[in-house]
């Protein structure tokens, strides 16, 4: 069963999405902040990680950079779930090595699954 990281402070999100995938058949981690997701990501090695940018104590560029350095971590496929629009934002993102960028209001969980199953394909 492949394992997916939700790295959310939206308490209620990080829930919803959960819920949804493991409905989906995935096994869910979750973790509300950016130090801690990126602790349990370097632990529990998921098969994808869904991440926010805007989070308390590491935001979502300082995780993926992480990540993205770390061996271990660095082939793991994130996928940036935030409500930031600006080109800019995006840009960065990629420039760090996300895997795919998708704006929470533009996207339902069906959306996200559909994603998800694709990168992981």
């Amino acid at each position: 069963m492949q394992k997916i990281l939700i790295i959310e402070d939206e308490t209620a999100l990080n829930q919803s999405l959960g819920e949804f995938l493991k409905e989906e058949g995935y096994r869910i981690v979750s973790a509300f902040d950016g130090e801690e997701g990126t602790r349990i990501a370097k632990k529990e090695k998921p098969s994808l990680i869904l991440l926010d940018i805007v989070l308390p104590k590491k935001d979502g560029y300082e995780v993926l950079d992480e990540l993205k350095k770390d061996p271990e971590t660095k082939n793991i496929p994130i996928i940036l779930l935030t409500n930031l629009e600006s080109p800019e934002d995006i840009q960065k993102a990629f420039d760090k090595g996300a895997t795919t960028y998708l704006v929470k209001s533009d996207y339902k969980m069906e959306d996200i699954a559909n994603k998800i199953k694709e990168t992981l394909k």
